[in-house]
């Protein structure tokens, strides 16, 4: 057996004042009830709540005070993500830092929450760290899940654990805590989904292990959720299949090369109908809009994922 615990962290979070002395007066007191915890996990956006006005550069302030916080309990610690400034654009990124306070890598959110999480450019690089004589980690933010294609790939490079920071207040938490069980189970491993209260989300965060099996859910409550797992499940699913039966990826790997509409190239005239990337709205906006795109000649859909403003501002989408 090789345990390794983490603790999530799940708590109210202020969209109006900062979070960040409160996230270390959290830490203190895991530290102080389990002090044989070895990571610490916060929730999405935790630290200056949903609004790009908090934005800052990182490095910067936020990270500094979160790596003297690790440097303090002697922990691994992944506090969150906040929303970055880099050229002139924002993202949504997490820091990974180690139990010395140095940061080890940065992730930022491949998939924003278009087309609500409007303002902010997505990431394009994956992001795995290895803990030493532990295992293998990966990092993926809230609506990346949605995409099995993320959590995926950072299997195949290697991940056993997923630390997935969640910022969900919407009705559709239900189908997240399903998307969780199915992508630790399809990808033989555990994941760590810590989601937030009050602006930061209505809790009910979520751990699998790689049978898919929920080894915790927390409430509606705040919660810190101290678990030990053992990081040898998650080899031994992979070699020998889950619960000894499918071994999808071993069957994946056989398969890699097959999928076609990955190919450069490749056409996807049923996706391209689906219309644009849009907040819903009542039908006869809908048709207004799909007016005002054959008139422009220009296709509407993706706008919001291109970030393209001058093309937004003409078009009134209300």
């Amino acid at each position: 057996m090789k345990p390794f615990a983490i603790a999530g962290i799940q708590m109210r979070v202020s969209a109006t004042y900062a979070n960040v002395e409160l996230m270390k007066l959290k830490l203190d007191i895991a530290m102080n009830l389990y002090p044989w915890v070895e990571m610490v996990v916060f929730s999405e956006l935790c630290a200056y709540g949903p609004l790009l006005h908090h934005a800052q550069e990182v490095p910067g302030l936020f990270e500094e005070e979160m790596r003297a916080a690790a440097k303090k309990h002697g922990v691994w610690l992944l506090p969150g993500s906040i929303f970055e400034k880099r050229d002139g654009k924002h993202y949504n990124t997490a820091t990974v830092i180690d139990p010395q306070g140095e940061v080890v890598t940065r992730y930022s959110k491949m998939f924003p929450f278009y087309p609500f999480e409007v303002g902010v450019t997505p990431g394009h690089e994956f992001c795995v760290f290895d803990v030493p004589d532990v295992g293998r980690f990966g990092v993926s933010i809230c609506y990346d899940m949605w995409f099995p294609e993320t959590i995926r790939t950072l299997t195949v490079m290697g991940a056993e654990v997923i630390l997935h920071p969640t910022m969900t207040g919407t009705i559709d938490r239900d189908a997240e805590l399903s998307i969780a069980r199915a992508m630790a189970t399809v990808n033989q491993c555990y994941l760590f989904d810590v989601n937030g209260l009050d602006s930061g989300g209505i809790g009910r965060s979520i751990v699998c292990g790689p049978d898919g099996r929920v080894i915790y859910e927390a409430g509606t409550t705040e919660e810190i959720f101290p678990l030990e797992l053992n990081i040898e499940r998650v080899k031994r699913s992979r070699e020998l299949g889950v619960l000894r039966l499918g071994q999808p990826l071993k069957s994946f790997r056989d398969h890699i090369g097959d999928f076609k509409i990955y190919q450069p190239g490749a056409k996807h005239p049923y996706l391209d109908s689906l219309g644009p990337l849009i907040k819903p709205t009542r039908l006869n906006k809908l048709t207004e809009l799909k007016q005002k795109e054959a008139d422009l000649e220009i296709p509407v859909s993706g706008i919001g994922y291109k970030g393209d403003e001058a093309l937004t501002n003409e078009i009134n989408f209300e």
